[in-house]
């Protein structure tokens, strides 16, 4: 199997990283779920993604949980739109689900969850210490929700990225489906689109709706348009985007890409998205990696 000689163009994102726990598995998996769906930064808003599951013993409450991370664009009003983005996706995504709490899982600097969660108490929240950790407790009609008043951010990289060329849809899901599965043992990764069937590119015919399709790159063109680069034999093309709380941890997350995909039968090429440098200031070779 060919790896293919090209980079992924990655760029500076700001993520914050927490943990939340829940009473039951159900409840931990709703919350989490609601929370770091439809990833959204293309919009200027944010995207998100589950790191890794935790045990009991791993959070600071006892009780099973996720570490989940929330990233935005780095832009100079950044600030603002993380706490607009970090609040939704909590009150609309964590509060809601019976049982859950979050606390923070990210060194760096410090936004006040008072401002954009702790109010959604009305003025009736309080301020506590409990699990050696400064919290606000929110009055709920379940009962109450816990969050660590202190959340930190930092700089990371989003958008790397590794492309499947595939026979099929069933080798494209398996080798996708695999390749996420196997990142949950990356430290300090996370995969916002999972097995994503829909790689865009900068340039649009319709900038008013965003990033469109990145057409060389879909099999039902080929024959239809001058510049397809898809081979005879791909059917389909996944993605796996990767946003990591640094430049290795991303390297290290696309190294275990290419190895998942040359043990899948039916991948025919690995590949990566790039942009001719216009889009971020990382270039991460693929044959570097191997």
């Amino acid at each position: 199997m060919d790896v293919e000689d090209t980079y992924c163009e990655a760029f500076d994102g700001i993520y914050t990283r927490l943990i939340v726990t829940a009473k039951y598995r159900y409840l931990l998996e709703k919350s989490v779920y609601s929370a770091t769906s439809l990833p959204s930064t293309v919009f200027g808003e944010s995207e998100a993604g589950i790191e890794r599951w935790l045990n009991p013993g791993e959070t600071p409450d006892g009780r099973i949980g996720a570490i989940i991370q929330i990233w935005v664009p780095k832009t100079k009003n950044f600030m603002d739109v993380l706490l607009r983005e970090v609040g939704k996706r909590i009150r609309q995504g964590i509060l809601v689900v019976p049982t859950t709490r979050v606390f923070n899982a990210c060194e760096g600097e410090r936004m006040d969850t008072e401002v954009n969660v702790g109010r959604c108490g009305d003025g009736y929240e309080w301020f506590e210490e409990r699990w050696g950790r400064e919290v606000i407790v929110i009055p709920i009609m379940f009962g109450e929700f816990v969050i660590e008043r202190y959340l930190g951010y930092a700089e990371g990289v989003a958008g790397g990225n590794v492309w499947f060329f595939c026979e099929d849809e069933d080798s494209a899901l398996e080798v996708g489906e695999r390749a996420v599965e196997a990142l949950r043992d990356v430290e300090g990764v996370i995969t916002p689109f999972d097995v994503c069937s829909a790689g865009s590119k900068p340039e649009t015919k319709f900038p008013e709706i965003g990033p469109t399709t990145n057409h060389p790159y879909c099999p039902s063109l080929r024959g239809k348009i001058p510049d397809s680069k898809v081979p005879d034999n791909v059917r389909a093309i996944p993605e796996i985007v990767i946003n990591g709380v640094s430049l290795e941890a991303v390297k290290k997350a696309m190294k275990v890409c290419i190895e998942v995909g040359r043990n899948v039968d039916g991948v025919v090429k690995i590949s990566a998205g790039n942009y001719g440098g216009k889009l971020g200031r990382y270039k991460i070779y693929l044959r570097e990696l191997i």
